[in-house]
This record gives structure tokens, sequence and C-alpha cells, in this order.
């Protein structure tokens, strides 16, 4: 029972520590952008530009990778399904459409399936003993 609870909690401080990761991660890279840019013909496009999101993803590769590494895939999973649905829906939440709802539900389904295939790959790798082969 004990090694199951140490097990439990280690998997729990690694998704609160990805969360918050996540979280500041985000912050860093979209939350200082806040003003769409309008183009000559009145279209509007932003707040983000590519490389911020490309960032960010990036960036969140380094703390989704650790905690798989150490087997806490569901942490790891849960932490940026977390940490990227609070940040969105507080940063876009003045918008007064409430669709912003959606793009938070968007980015919670979008991050988690995509945490959990880079989890499964990590975990493939972890397992094979570290090495990388050919397919």
């Amino acid at each position: 029972m004990g090694q199951g609870r140490s097990k439990s909690v280690a998997e729990l401080v690694s998704g609160l520590v990805v969360a918050a990761v996540a979280v500041g991660l985000w912050a860093a890279w979209l939350g200082w952008d806040q003003e769409r840019d309008v183009h000559p013909d009145g279209s509007t496009t932003g707040p983000y530009e590519a490389w911020q999101v490309i960032g960010l993803v990036v960036t969140l590769l380094v703390p989704v990778c650790w905690a798989a590494w150490r087997g806490h895939g569901v942490g790891a999973v849960t932490g940026v399904g977390v940490g990227l649905t609070v940040s969105a829906g507080y940063d876009w939440s003045d918008d007064a459409s409430g669709l912003f709802v959606v793009g938070a539900g968007m980015v919670l389904v979008g991050s988690v399936a995509v945490t959990s295939a880079l989890v499964a790959v990590v975990g493939a790798v972890r397992r094979r003993g570290g090495a990388v082969t050919r397919l």
C-alpha cells in the first residue's frame, strides 16, 4: 500500500509541476500579446503570431518529456491540459460573445491529444532502454 501511495503522490506532484509550468509558459509566450493586427482591407488577425504558439509548444516539450520519462504520463497529460485550458480561459474570458469557452475546450482537447501521443512515444523509447531505433 505504501508503494502505491507514494507513486500516486509522485504522479500528483508531477502533474502540478507540469500544470504550473504550462501556465507560466502561456504567460511568457502568449499572455503579454493582447492586440489584434488590423490589415489595410479591414480584416484582423491575432492576437498571437505563429512563432509565439510554436515557442509555447516547443518549450512545453521539456516538462512533458521529463514527466513522461519518470513514468508520470498521466500527470504530464493532465498537467498540460489543465494548465493550458485554465490559461486560455482566463486570457480569453473578456470575450463578450462567450465563445472563449469553445476555444478553451478546443485547447483542452488538442493539448490532451498531442500530449498523450508524446507521452506514448517517450514511454516506448524509455521501455526500449532509451535508444531510438530505426523504423
